[in-house]
This record gives C-alpha cells, structure tokens and sequence, in this order.
C-alpha cells in the first residue's frame, strides 16, 4: 500500500506499507523532507511497525512522535504528515 501527503508549504511524505493480521508491516517512510540525523527515522518506523491498523490519524502521530530521538530535528514534514500518509494508504 502507498500513501502520500504533501506538507503545505513544505515537502512530501510518503509511506508505504503493508497490512499483515491487522497491523501496519514492512513500513517504509520516504519524501523529500530533511531530517537531521539521518538515522532518527529508524526509531520511527519502528514505532509503526506492528502497530494496530486502525489508529487513528491522531494516535499514529502520536507513535512517531514519541519514537523521534531527543535532538532530531525535522524539516519540511512532521509525525502528522507520517499519519497522514499512513492513512491514505490504508484508505
């Protein structure tokens, strides 16, 4: 499944993912958005991954939020754009 959502004024995010006993799997986020340092994205996709696939927008944001490493700073998207290219690829 493939989600996008472009950030208004900023950049685009893109997930895509799969659906396996009703939870979010192999979850891969992509765009062209910044995020310093590179490898502050791997603690938030692995907060989705096995995540149940129907949270909400809200509570997926929530997820990424709570997985970004104290000192990442990310540009042109944020843990809402995340679940709201989560959700439009489960839509």
């Amino acid at each position: 499944m493939h989600g996008e959502y472009k950030t208004p004024g900023g950049k685009l995010t893109v997930v895509d993912l799969e659906v396996v006993d009703g939870r979010l799997a192999h979850v891969m986020v992509s765009g062209d958005f910044f995020l310093y340092p590179e490898e502050a994205l791997e603690p938030i996709v692995a907060a989705l991954e096995g995540a149940p696939a129907d949270l909400s927008e809200a509570q997926l944001a929530e997820l990424a939020a709570a997985a970004i490493p104290d000192g990442a700073e990310m540009m042109g998207f944020s843990p809402q754009a995340i679940a709201i290219a989560i959700r439009r690829a489960l839509a």
